[in-house]
């Protein structure tokens, strides 16, 4: 195609280019300018390096800023490169005489504004581009070693029958390679399309004759960019098949009847339109006709909508949906498989569980093992009591949920409520608050602080076990400092020279001068010594008394990234971490214990879950101590590494806790020589490895609907359940959409078909969808221990013991149990006047336990000060046994209530330290328990029902003077309170001679029970 060109008048020259002399100052500016940010740039790698270095990971971060590097380089490249070739070639061959039109005019104007700025728009466009795509391409560097380090499932899908390895590792690479190539094709085309038009190498409208119109150099080089990309569009649409069987759909995840009988013929029939429109497309850049690409383009477009749309949905519409469940249950019953195995959830012990409401006397006998462990010490409400009994000094703290572990004391496994005492910066007065102390005196916390978790002392309080500064207890002698934990300063400075008194703050001790001082001797932190560090760390940290403090010397390091979570997951960027992070003491020293999970949202017919609604729950909702999970949809996940780091040194240690996982063999592959074999893990270490929270709330939120492994009744969906909300937290004020889930617990107990209890983690269920009627539906317990002190993994860890209960059964949910309980009159009452005058009454959590029979409910109640020094003691104990309600001191006598005399605590038991509370138990308290002096079974009992009858004449007291004030009674009102002081007193006398009689022990100073708490205070 040529054009004529119309006689013009001689140009005249242009004049030549006028030299400026730049501004020297600026020039300074500028080179000021890009040295500052070298500079800083320099200092925040310099100090990463320095970081990994430190804790031997130094490779890790060279092999993930190398293939970022590179990929940057690449996608940099490719950008910006495709988009300088498609101006300079645009350019290069455009018209070297327009038309003289109206339209060419109007674009004279425009190319003489731009024409000065023509050779820094055509350089500076794809760089500046190019530099976004760069950084786009960078953030693919996983999806980019894991193809590249691809393993087998040795598993192949059900429908291509392709190993799941194609789906979890290379499709995400492809798929971002088309993406990425279609981005680079259409921006191309885009630049060359206005190019050619404001040079005149396309013309539209009356310049063209009223069609479009093209020189021979644009056409071709339009034509072969729209050929590549519709090539690119159909490897789109053939990658198109293999992704639908991991989409996530409305019922099911994977795909569907007409996913397969229209969809995927569909997808090939588009894909093989597409690439014969590329080769039309192809042939006219040499023909010079736009007829048949644009009627081929057309035929696209028409068959995206009718074979694309509309086919699939017509098959739908009469195919599938008049015939749903026949046609859908095969794919169904993928899903279900697939999820199942995804997740862990192929080896569920499901088993029926006809669960008995009405208790028995003697009932407890098979489960006094279990009842002997309940746990009554509440991790998230007793951190108040830990603060004010083990805190020491203000500048002292622990978190405000604390954790629960196991360790064996005097022989037996004790459940145990667990924290380190960290360092709180802002306990420190004003005149405290300053660069020296907070940094260099005030380095680290000191010790762990450990109670029994099923039973206090006399007076409510944990019944610690290890405790103290300096650290006392039964846990040995072990390295108290905690230089790395999850409530430290930023940074510290440690390490004194040679020869120089130490200045760190070890702990408080008034016969040495008020306190003890410390040189850190560990090595948890790089140098910072010589100037280059100290300007580099002062530049990082913003902080400029790094280059001017004596305080950091030749032989100072400095520790930062300290919390435990933040420094696994800078050396192992590739896990999802547990939101819980709890401290052990292993082989004489205090580590922290860090989950980690390989996930994929690969996995084909999986159901994808989002991790952060999925461990969402009351406990994770008020507490942050536990990190909240970031937003990510995974089909696919394994615990398969387990991470320590040490409080002292911060050292990290990986362990491959599931070396068969195929996610985690392709990042040893990436990352060699960075995770231990799981035979490293200590006897020791391995009694402290606990299932984790995260991976059993995703498990039984997945179980609410994956329990029913019929794809028929899946379908139907009548059987799916819900994981309860949490009754502790609910009010009339809050709509029950927005209260929060129930958390699991941590319990020792023994499942109906258990030889022997196991430390578990356990919850509930209840019926799915709109109901109001909560009853229990199911029970879900995990076996929580991985190992004792051989070091060898638990034949039992791991395993899902599933009781479902028949559908007919009406065992009360969680919620109706916490009903039964505040609206029990002898309870309510009892609770009133435990807030009389100043104190506030608040409801522990309430644990769920197969025993007996049925389900046994147990929830602590603890009373605290509403000002003053406060902090929570336990008190009474709450128990529910269908729609029988205990509520005593202790949990033997609320047992006692509830089972007619029986406890279930045995002979041996009592022995440890039971102290025979309750309707007549009468044991002896041994010594080496919390348990006192025997209990008397006559003046209890007479004392019991005195305190009954009280109470009972308190109630009464309060409703008549509540209906003498409405009625206007002053009177009447005035004679029920001085009932109900008399009643009040009566109550109390009753229960000091409750206490008086063995009823309630006294704490010895090291306690060692096996009991129930209740009955060891």
């Amino acid at each position: 195609m040529s054009f004529a060109s119309s006689p013009s008048q001689p140009r005249r020259p242009a004049p030549g280019p006028r030299t400026r002399r730049r501004s020297p100052l600026l020039i300074t500016l500028l080179v000021l300018v890009a040295v500052v940010v070298l500079v800083v740039v320099a200092s925040q790698l310099g100090t990463e390096v320095l970081w990994f270095r430190q804790l031997g990971f130094g490779h890790v971060l060279l092999t993930e800023w190398g293939t970022r590097l590179v990929l940057f380089l690449l996608g940099f490249l490719v950008m910006g490169g495709a988009l300088y070739a498609s101006i300079a070639v645009a350019y290069r061959n455009r018209p070297l005489y327009a038309p003289s039109t109206p339209e060419q005019a109007t674009l004279d104007q425009y190319r003489e504004a731009i024409e000065p700025l023509r050779r820094v728009v055509t350089i500076g466009l794809p760089i500046l581009i190019g530099l976004f795509a760069g950084a786009s391409a960078a953030g693919a560097w996983k999806k980019v070693q894991l193809a590249l380090h691809s393993q087998s499932f040795g598993t192949k899908d059900p429908q291509f029958h392709l190993d799941l390895g194609f789906y979890v590792f290379s499709l995400p690479f492809w798929r971002f390679v088309v993406g990425f190539g279609v981005a680079v094709v259409i921006i191309s085309g885009l630049v060359a399309i206005v190019t050619h038009y404001l040079y005149g190498g396309i013309r539209v409208g009356a310049s063209a004759g009223g069609r479009l119109a093209t020189t021979r150099a644009a056409r071709v080089q339009l034509s072969l960019t729209a050929a590549a990309l519709l090539l690119l569009m159909a490897a789109n649409y053939w990658l198109d098949r293999y992704s639908l069987l991991t989409k996530n759909g409305t019922d099911f995840a994977g795909a569907g009847y007409t996913d397969v009988n229209a969809v995927f013929p569909s997808k090939l029939i588009l894909a093989g339109i597409a690439a014969l429109v590329a080769v039309i497309f192809i042939i006219t850049a040499f023909r010079g006709d736009w007829r048949l690409p644009v009627i081929g383009v057309g035929l696209m477009v028409v068959a995206a909508i009718a074979i694309g749309g509309i086919y699939p949905a017509v098959v739908q519409r009469f195919t599938v949906n008049p015939n749903e469940q026949a046609k859908e249950s095969p794919y169904i019953q993928r899903n279900i498989d697939a999820t199942k195995t995804a997740f862990g959830l192929d080896d569920v012990d499901d088993q029926p569980y006809k669960a008995t409401t009405t208790a028995q006397k003697g009932a407890l006998k098979a489960d006094s093992q279990t009842t002997a462990q309940i746990r009554l010490l509440d991790p998230q409400i007793v951190s108040p009591s830990f603060r004010q009994l083990q805190q020491n000094k203000q500048y002292y703290d622990f978190p405000d949920t604390l954790a629960v572990d196991k360790y064996t004391i005097a022989g037996k496994s004790q459940d145990t409520v667990i924290a380190a005492r960290e360092l709180n910066l802002a306990g420190l007065g004003a005149d405290q608050r300053n660069w020296t102390n907070e940094h260099t005196v005030y380095t680290h916390g000191y010790g762990v602080v450990a109670a029994y978790g099923n039973t206090t002392t006399s007076d409510g309080q944990p019944a610690f076990f290890e405790r103290d500064i300096p650290s006392v207890g039964s846990l040995g002698t072990y390295e108290p400092r905690i230089y790395f934990g999850q409530n430290l300063p930023g940074y510290s400075i440690v390490g004194a020279p040679k020869g120089t008194a130490p200045w760190e703050l070890d702990y408080p001790d008034d016969s040495s001068n008020g306190q003890v001082n410390y040189t850190y001797t560990g090595d948890g932190g790089p140098t910072i010594g010589n100037f280059a560090a100290k300007v580099a760390y002062a530049i990082k940290f913003g902080d400029e008394q790094l280059l001017f403090s004596d305080r950091v010397t030749s032989d100072s390091q400095i520790l930062y990234d300290r919390d435990p979570r933040e420094r696994v997951q800078k050396v192992a960027p590739y896990l999802t971490l547990d939101g819980r992070v709890y401290p052990a003491v292993v082989e004489g020293r205090v580590v922290w214990m860090v989950d980690g999970y390989t996930t994929s949202n690969g996995y084909p017919y999986s159901t994808g879950t989002a991790l952060d609604s999925a461990t969402a729950d009351a406990l994770t909702q008020r507490s942050t101590a536990i990190a909240a999970l970031a937003p990510q949809e995974v089909n696919y996940i394994r615990n398969s590494v387990k991470a320590t780091v040490d409080a002292y040194t911060g050292k990290v240690t990986l362990y491959a806790f599931d070396d068969e996982d195929p996610v985690l063999k392709a990042w040893q592959s990436i990352f060699p020589n960075t995770v231990e074999p799981m035979s490293q893990i200590s006897g020791a270490l391995m009694s402290h490895v606990r299932y984790p929270e995260d991976l059993f709330k995703v498990q039984r939120t997945l179980l609410t609907r994956y329990h029913v492994e019929d794809a028929s009744r899946f379908f139907l969906g009548q059987d799916f359940w819900s994981v309860p909300k949490d009754p502790t937290t609910s009010s009339s004020a809050t709509p029950a959409s927005s209260q929060p889930y129930q958390p699991p617990y941590y319990l020792t107990l023994q499942m109906p078909d258990q030889k022997s209890p196991t430390f578990s983690l356990t919850s509930a269920f209840v019926p799915g969808g709109n109901t109001d009627r909560q009853i229990l539906t199911g029970f879900l317990a995990v076996d929580a221990d991985a190992g004792d002190q051989t070091g060898k993994v638990s034949s039992g860890y791991g395993k899902l013991r599933l009781l479902e209960l028949p559908r007919n059964a009406t065992v009360p949910g969680p919620g109706q149990v916490q009903n039964n309980f505040n609206s029990d009159p002898t309870v309510s009452s009892q609770i009133t006047l435990l807030k009389q005058g100043n104190s506030d009454v608040t409801l522990g959590n309430l644990l769920t336990l197969p025993v007996g029979g049925g389900l046994l409910y147990v929830q602590p109640v603890y009373v605290q000060s509403k000002s003053g020094t406060s902090f929570p003691l336990l008190r009474k104990v709450l128990v529910g046994f269908g729609e029988q309600v205990g509520f005593a001191n202790t949990l033997d006598e609320a047992l006692n209530q509830v089972f007619k005399g029986d406890s279930g605590t045995s002979a041996d038991d009592s022995n440890q330290g039971t102290g025979g509370t309750g309707e007549g138990s009468g044991q002896t308290g041994g010594t080496g328990g919390t348990g006192g002096t025997g209990g008397n079974g006559g003046t209890s009992s007479g004392a019991q029902a005195q305190l009954d009858s009280a109470l009972a004449d308190a109630h009464q007291a309060i409703e008549d003077g509540q209906k003498a004030l409405s009625a206007g009674d002053f009177a009447g009102y005035g004679q029920a309170q001085k009932r109900l002081q008399s009643a009040i007193e009566a109550a109390t006398k009753a229960s000091d001679e409750l206490d008086g009689s063995g009823s309630t022990p006294t704490a010895s100073p090291t306690p060692t029970p096996t009991g129930t708490s209740g009955s060891g205070g």
